[in-house]
């Protein structure tokens, strides 16, 4: 049977092309169980291939035709075949994180096939270090970022002596072995559609709270809209290479430079962010006179609150990237989200929608229509912080070493940078156009250089080992 297909889910296939793939990712590593190798895991997920059980979102493909009146719709294949949505892949010597990220990047820049249902699996074996590697990706009409990243989690398990658990497609018997806290900062495209419809759906009726918020912009303070991007490299129409870049830090760090600047780790990533992109932009001489701005999606949830609900906005931050030093930095992006988060507190959740939807609809409307004219960008980068479960997470006494989300760049932002954490470690995940924004893995070492910087500039002494995916 046809199941109608959402018609915001038909969006990201009537604008998908070449140059604009619209599907999501992940990267999980796997460190094989006590007395184990990679060769164990291949084994286990060959036992699960061979049991060819699916579950029915993984066999539906998108289809339209005169019966669908033209439409897009959902149908379970009749021609499914498992092995060809999960696939190997072996690194080229050495199998290090260079062969890793390289290859990585050039799966998540291939389409994905329609004639069959929208995903892709890889398991990835050869990393020298002896761990496992597993790449997914879903079309964002099937799932947004937020949905892909809980279908990876459901697979997962805070227990590492349970051995009897499904592989990451198998239909799942009892409830998320993982609740994770994944909010919208995982799924730009996702946004950009919620925010045409909500300056379209919600902004009659909500004057006071739109007249407030381009007050703020106007008069340059933090808030969900912004006047004052400037252009940058970032901001551009892009095509279809992709980069991918990640690497994790010990959370400890984050955790101890926040407490000793009175800010809060996400404002620890702003910054570093900030320094990091000011540093590659020097090396480009391509730095602007005016500040970088971020655009963050908060939680404003309180903290005692046992109502459920998502409390969540978007908050466009200037990244003080025009200052040089890092401690200035720091206290610049954490007064601006507190200024900010102040202006969207007590305000309903129509009314956060409505604000936040001010500030996105400039690239909103680049999305969905096609238009792919870049005028004066809303904001130069998306920095996302997503925390995770705080416990060692598991597939069958595997141990996740780190989860990075792979996004979706669009036209006017080719570059993303999303952070999950897992088991106090916090874990960058950079996504770019590869046209757009050369040698993406400079960045990495901006952001671990940042860091120490913060370290130093507030006396904070490093802790952790740090290592990179």
């Amino acid at each position: 049977m046809r199941l109608p297909m959402a018609p915001t889910d038909s969006m990201f296939l009537l604008g998908e092309s070449r140059e604009h793939p619209m599907h999501v990712g992940g990267l999980i590593l796997l460190q094989p169980p006590p007395g184990g190798d990679a060769r164990t895991l291949r084994t286990l997920f060959d036992a699960a291939l061979a049991r060819d059980d699916v579950a029915s979102l993984w066999r539906r493909r998108a289809v339209r035709s005169l019966t669908t009146f033209g439409m897009w719709a959902w149908e379970d294949d009749p021609h499914f075949d498992l092995e060809y949505h999960v696939r190997r892949d072996a690194l080229p010597q050495p199998g290090g994180n260079a062969e890793l990220r390289a290859l990585v990047s050039r799966l998540h820049s291939t389409l994905l096939d329609r004639s069959r249902p929208l995903w892709e699996m890889h398991l990835i074996e050869g990393l020298a270090d002896g761990r496992y590697a597993i790449y997914t990706k879903i079309h964002h009409a099937l799932a947004d970022g937020v949905g892909a990243m809980r279908l990876l989690h459901r697979a997962l398990s805070a227990d590492p002596d349970r051995t009897d658990m499904p592989a990451p497609w198998s239909p799942f018997p009892s409830p998320d072995p993982v609740h994770s806290a994944v909010g919208t900062a995982l799924d730009l495209p996702g946004v950009t559609v919620r925010a045409v419809r909500g300056v379209i759906g919600e902004a009659v009726g909500m004057v006071p709270a739109v007249v407030g918020t381009v007050d703020r912009a106007l008069r340059g303070r933090g808030g969900a809209m912004s006047l004052a991007a400037p252009r940058t490299m970032f901001n551009v129409s892009i095509a279809g290479g992709r980069r991918f870049a990640a690497h994790d830090w010990s959370l400890v760090r984050l955790r101890r430079v926040a407490e000793a600047a009175r800010a809060t780790i996400n404002d620890v990533v702003l910054a570093m962010s900030a320094g990091a992109l000011r540093a590659y932009l020097l090396e480009h001489e391509a730095l602007p006179d005016d500040s970088l701005v971020a655009m963050v999606p908060v939680s404003l949830r309180r903290e005692k609150t046992t109502e459920g609900g998502n409390d969540v906005g978007v908050l466009m931050c200037p990244l003080a990237t025009h200052l040089d030093d890092s401690a200035a930095r720091l206290l610049a992006v954490r007064d601006a989200m507190v200024d900010g988060k102040q202006s969207l507190r007590g305000r309903s959740q129509t009314a956060l929608l409505t604000v936040s939807a001010l500030g996105m609809a400039p690239l909103a409307v680049g999305v969905l229509t096609g238009n792919r004219a870049v005028v004066r960008p809303p904001f130069n980068v998306i920095v996302s912080n997503v925390p995770g479960p705080t416990e060692p997470l598991y597939w069958n006494g595997a141990r996740v070493d780190a989860l990075y989300p792979l996004s979706v760049p669009v036209d006017g932002q080719a570059l993303n940078i999303t952070c999950t954490s897992t088991d106090d470690r916090i874990a960058f995940g950079l996504t770019s156009c590869s046209r757009s924004v050369p040698r993406l893995d400079r960045l990495l070492g901006h952001l671990d250089d940042e860091l120490t910087a913060l370290e130093r500039a507030f006396g904070v002494p490093a802790a952790g080992h740090d290592r990179s995916g």
